[in-house]
């Protein structure tokens, strides 16, 4: 940029004439640098003490315009440089004529100007619109931030910073030794320190209060009017008056008959004076009488105070004193609970009676009570209670359904925590905490067989299959798989040879389980299978058509669910990651779905297809529990935070009912596979049961009615109801407890 420069300043010197010094042998005195921050050349102002001919500044002043950074050498030089010719201005404010130029041109040669360009003409240059030394140009001096110079000079010499050695300290006895320390500024083009001159300090305090740089000029100087105010004789133009200025207009005239014709049809109405006197009007006057929300009738009056009663009195009965634990008791109580607001005293006489301390408070309160009173009466709507509750049957048009306890089946030592009836109804199994399966006769109550399984059985499920006698028990980290031959001895016959017509193949494959053959010892208890694990099992459940198993496992991972086929004793994880805790699974009862209850939600998956069909979300803490309907449209589940929740799965996703009937955690809920019934049980000892019908015609929801409460099982351990299943057959349900009974309610 600085080379750019230098080429220009040339390329103007070239062309531009010069004029010859009167003395050739006597070298102008270099001038002492001038304020980069002085606008106005001070010296060079009216009557110049530099010591230098007018010749002499009219050399340097033909440098100063060539290459000088200033507007005008910008703005000016140019158009010299193309003419040739003009008058340039030097800093002694002299100007070159035409025959002095042309003296010039014919006493100098073209020669000499090599001569002249080759000495330093910038050593005399006297510009002071900014030091031309830097020739930077238009550029953010942030640049040079990381760099020891600031700049470049005409030659391409680096300007390099001052060296600023001095510290906080040094600054500051700088400041309080330098007179001129106030009047010093950086100069951000070099970096240099400069003492600004008394008219730079001058000039920087008028623009700083607002006023203007020059002195001498006087804004409010006064005006001068072209035109004066006096009437003149004669008119400013001799110009003859227009032919239009005394002929009537065509164009007026169409206008005034549009407007004429409006005034008569009406269009335009004349204007009337209007009548300053105020008007007044009823605010009510258009009202009705007789509306409901008259004003006359929507006056509230001022709320009335109460009538002082003997309390108030200062000679009160000895019943209205306060003794001192009552004086206690209410200075306890918060001020709005107090029957009075204040204490009851016995004064001798009136005279001895002092200035009621509450007077203010109290006025005050009135004054709030006659602000704050509502000035309208609500409309209150007449609704009898008893239409807003929804209009459901009576319970006894929807029997049969259990009313009452019908037997009690004793025998466990310990908690019962799961039930199972057989598919003719006629046995049921029960297993507890006490390390034993209990079989019994549905309509006696007795105990056929005991069954030791060494262990807590969490779960047991009845094959649903009715030509098949088998029994699933969840112990530990197995399922044994019992034939209780109960019954018809060709059904329990035909068990047995179906579980030993399998032949295992030649290449076992690798399974998540293991299947073992029962023992002879085992056999004779009735164990005919054993399927292995390796971890816990918290469920076991059939499919409808007793031959496939689902099975709970308490771990973490894509093994918490497992499907076993009974037929040829095969295993699978039908799942590759995990979606959360599994609480309880359960197969569709006529469809390929497997229902899977987490803690949250409930997924159901089609198994044929392998993949998620729906999410059910039901918006409880914790599932506990999960039951099907035997259509297969609608689902329930209890939680353990006291609800249970009904979807339809043909509606939403979303809960169609939540009922919050139990005051406790919920344990188990069923469905009746026969009757509108299902049943929830739960940690307060009750069993609820509910009639829930469920229509053909899709645009009709279900209907939800509580219709009894079954209340036998007594709490141990805080434990209530662990496990409830309905009879096959009969309007009968099967509750077990904690207190190690199990309960049949017809």
């Amino acid at each position: 940029m600085a080379g750019s420069r230098s080429a220009g300043r040339a390329a103007v010197l070239s062309v531009r004439p010069w004029k010859r010094r009167s003395e050739p042998e006597l070298e102008p005195e270099p001038e002492p640098e001038p304020p980069l921050l002085c606008t106005s050349p001070l010296s060079h102002g009216a009557g110049s003490d530099s010591g230098v001919s007018d010749s002499e500044e009219s050399i340097f002043s033909g440098l100063e315009d060539s290459g000088s950074d200033s507007s005008e050498g910008d703005d000016e030089g140019d158009e010299k440089g193309k003419d040739g010719a003009g008058s340039d201005e030097g800093p002694g404010g002299t100007e070159k004529t035409t025959e002095e130029q042309a003296q010039a041109d014919t006493a100098y040669p073209r020669t000499e100007m090599a001569s002249v360009l080759t000495a330093d003409e910038y050593a005399e240059d006297s510009s002071d619109e900014e030091d031309i030394r830097n020739t930077v140009g238009n550029v953010p001096l942030e640049w040079y931030e990381d760099f020891p110079h600031v700049g470049y000079d005409l030659d391409g010499r680096c300007i390099y910073k001052p060296l600023r050695t001095q510290d906080e300290l040094d600054q500051f006895l700088d400041k309080m030794d330098n007179p001129d320390y106030w009047r010093t500024v950086q100069d951000p083009m070099t970096g240099r320190d400069l003492r600004l001159t008394d008219e730079q300090v001058a000039l920087v305090r008028r623009l700083q209060s607002g006023q203007f740089g020059d002195t001498g000029f006087d804004p409010y100087e006064p005006a001068v009017d072209f035109f004066s105010g006096d009437v003149m004789i004669h008119p400013v133009t001799n110009r003859p008056a227009d032919k239009r200025s005394f002929i009537p207009s065509l164009v007026e005239k169409e206008k005034v008959s549009r407007m004429v014709h409006a005034i008569k049809m009406g269009w335009i109405q004349p204007r009337r004076p209007q009548d300053p006197t105020p008007s007044f009007y009823d605010l009510w006057a258009q009202e009705d009488p007789n509306a409901v929300l008259g004003r006359h009738k929507m006056h509230v009056p001022a709320p009335k105070l109460a009538l002082p009663g003997h309390a108030e009195s200062y000679n009160p009965p000895p019943e209205y004193l306060l003794g001192e634990e009552e004086r206690a008791a209410w200075e306890q109580q918060e001020p709005s609970e107090r029957r009075l607001s204040f204490l009851p005293r016995k004064f001798p006489s009136l005279r001895a009676v002092p200035a009621y301390g509450r007077f203010i408070q109290e006025r005050f309160e009135r004054c709030l009570d006659l602000y704050l009173c509502p000035r309208q009466r609500k409309m209150r709507v007449n609704v009898d209670p008893e239409d807003l509750i929804p209009k459901l049957p009576r319970p006894r048009d929807l029997q049969p359904f259990p009313t009452c306890q019908a037997l009690v089946y004793r025998g466990h030592s310990d908690l019962v925590r799961c039930l199972s009836v057989s598919p003719g109804g006629q046995w049921l199994a029960s297993g507890s905490d006490d390390g034993s399966l209990r079989l019994w006769e549905v309509a006696t109550a007795r105990c056929v067989r005991t069954v030791s399984v060494g262990g807590v059985v969490r779960s047991v499920a009845w094959n649903p299959n009715p030509t098949v006698c088998l029994v699933a028990v969840a112990v530990e980290d197995s399922v044994l798989l019992l034939n209780p031959a109960l019954g018809d001895r060709l059904v329990a016959g035909g068990t047995d040879q179906l579980l030993s017509a399998f032949v295992p193949p030649e290449e076992p494959a690798l399974q998540p389980a293991r299947w073992l053959e029962a023992s002879e010892e085992e056999r004779q208890v009735g164990l005919r299978l054993r399927v292995c694990h390796g971890k816990p099992v918290t469920q076991v459940t059939w499919h409808g058509r007793g031959d496939y198993l689902a099975v709970v496992l308490a771990t973490q991972g894509h093994t918490q669910v497992l499907i076993h086929q009974l037929s040829r004793r095969r295993s699978q994880s039908p799942f590759r990651r995990s979606h959360g805790q599994v609480q309880r699974v359960a197969f569709h009862p006529s469809r390929p779905f497997l229902l899977v209850a987490s803690q949250r939600s409930i997924r159901l998956y089609h198994l044929l297809r392998q993949e998620l069909t729906k999410k059910l979300m039901p918006n409880c803490k914790w599932v506990s529990s999960l039951a099907v309907h035997p259509a297969g449209d609608n689902v329930i589940c209890g939680s353990y935070d006291s609800k249970l929740v009904w979807f339809d799965l043909d509606l939403s996703t979303k809960p169609y009912r939540v009922l919050r009937h139990h005051k406790k955690a919920l344990r188990a809920v069923a469905f009746h596979p026969r009757y509108p019934l299902f049943a929830s049980g739960s940690d307060d000892g009750s069993v609820i049961v509910c009639h829930g019908m469920v229509y053909n015609d899709l645009l009709q929801n279900p209907l939800l009615v509580p219709v009894k409460v079954l209340k036998g099982h007594t709490l141990t351990r805080d434990l209530g109801v662990l496990d409830i299943t309905f009879h096959p057959t009969q309007p009968w349900v099967f509750s077990s407890g904690a207190d190690g009974t199990v309960r049949l309610f017809s």
